[in-house]
């Protein structure tokens, strides 16, 4: 029989047994869970079920646990048919449990199937709470999350589940750097965007990289820094698989850019390039998740777009996107979207000279809660121009926006 499992001990004291208690939650005595542990007995075969449960690992898993330590030749007589294929001759010995020791190793885990695709559709999840949690209670889902997956790095584990572990770890890690950067905390989001890349590149997934390199030119944007802001979009784009959400999304923000730089031109030809990616697309069965593309963004970014460039034409589609997302003032599941179209709508008003509604508009954006740090700047603009214009409403507005950066 085995030596002794230090890792079934490990995962024991870690589901919060002791030998005792865990003994009494099976019905049988501490002496026997001792004995699992020093590799001298094992569980039944109908125990088993239930000693995973307890332990909160599967099936497959417990196996793994209860193999520590056992020799290439006992683990062979474990296997199905495995008897059929043992040596004949004490010569051969050595070859055949070579052979059982190498495939043991390359399909022995710790980690597993369920684990992966549990932390797969947390990452989803996460993605979709995105657009309304707040970022500070978000943050610290995903920094948990995180630790939990930096732990599992060092668990033993197939070269296919390190691979998905990777790309869980990339999308967490590009999460949060949004989130920092959404708090205004620029070391945090510095080292989660590193991160993100370092991971994306030893799986060799180039969507995370490409939503890195779009998720810093937003970041640029929202700092002034156009021109870091335009080569890092068309970064994203050189990496970006065609025909995927990011494909689409770094577009957009090269014509953001464009629209903030003054050229005009290159600006439209960019918003003509996201509608021609746009216009075959269906709208998602999810479309709130942060990486999949909805339709609706286009207009969105299409107001934003034109209302920097001074269109008037921004107008109608910010009112478009406000009919869209928030029907008869209805914001539903887009608050953070809806805050943002109302500003958006804000600045076209301005280009149009309508100051009044202008200022309406950004008082419901303020009064909505749902500006985050990172999109404060956009009600300044908007605060910066009615005082420009010497509003009566002037005051008023300044003391709601600071108030929001207090709040904030």
């Amino acid at each position: 029989m085995a030596g002794k499992r230090t890792r079934l001990i490990r995962v024991r004291k870690a589901a919060g047994y002791t030998q005792e208690s865990l003994g009494e939650a099976l019905n049988m005595d501490t002496a026997t869970v001792g004995r699992w542990e020093l590799g001298k007995a094992e569980p039944l075969p109908h125990k088993r079920a239930k000693v995973a449960r307890l332990l909160a690992v599967s099936r497959d898993e417990l196996e793994a646990l209860l193999q520590e330590g056992v020799s290439p030749a006992e683990l062979a007589t474990r296997l199905p048919a495995a008897r059929a294929f043992l040596p004949a001759r004490p010569a051969d010995d050595d070859d055949e449990a070579a052979a059982w020791e190498l495939a043991r190793r390359v399909g022995a885990s710790d980690v597993g199937n369920e684990t992966l695709t549990q932390l797969e559709t947390i990452v989803d999840d996460l993605a979709i709470a995105y657009s309304i949690t707040p970022p500070a209670e978000l943050v610290d889902r995903i920094r948990g999350y995180l630790k939990y997956v930096s732990q599992l790095m060092d668990a033993r584990k197939t070269l296919a589940e390190h691979r998905r572990l990777l790309v869980v770890g990339g999308w967490l890690s590009l999460l949060a750097a949004t989130v920092h950067i959404d708090l205004k905390q620029p070391a945090a989001a510095r080292a989660r965007l590193r991160t993100a890349d370092s991971l994306a590149v030893h799986a060799e997934h180039d969507e995370i990289r490409a939503w890195g390199y779009e998720t810093d030119a937003w970041w640029s944007l929202t700092d002034g820094n156009y021109h870091g802001a335009l080569d890092l979009a068309r970064r994203a784009q050189a990496f970006a698989p065609i025909g995927t959400s990011i494909a689409i999304q770094a577009t957009a923000q090269e014509g953001r850019a464009l629209a903030r730089l003054g050229e005009s031109k290159a600006m439209y030809d960019a918003i003509e390039r996201v509608n021609r990616l746009v216009s075959p697309l269906q709208v998602p069965d999810r479309p709130e998740h942060h990486y999949r593309y909805d339709p609706n963004k286009s207009v969105a970014y299409m107001a934003t777009t034109l209302a920097w460039a001074g269109d008037p034409a921004a107008e109608g589609f910010a009112r478009e996107i406000l009919a869209r997302l928030a029907p008869n003032n209805n914001v539903g599941k887009w608050p953070r979207r809806v805050a943002s179209a109302n500003l958006d709508l804000a600045l076209a008003l301005i280009v149009s000279d309508r100051m009044d509604e202008a200022v309406g508009a950004t008082h419901v954006a303020i009064a909505s809660g749902c500006v985050v740090p990172s999109n404060h700047w956009r009600a300044a603009e908007v605060v910066k121009a009615v005082e420009a214009r010497k509003m009566p409403d002037a005051k008023d507005l300044r003391e709601a926006y600071e108030e929001l950066r207090r709040s904030s």
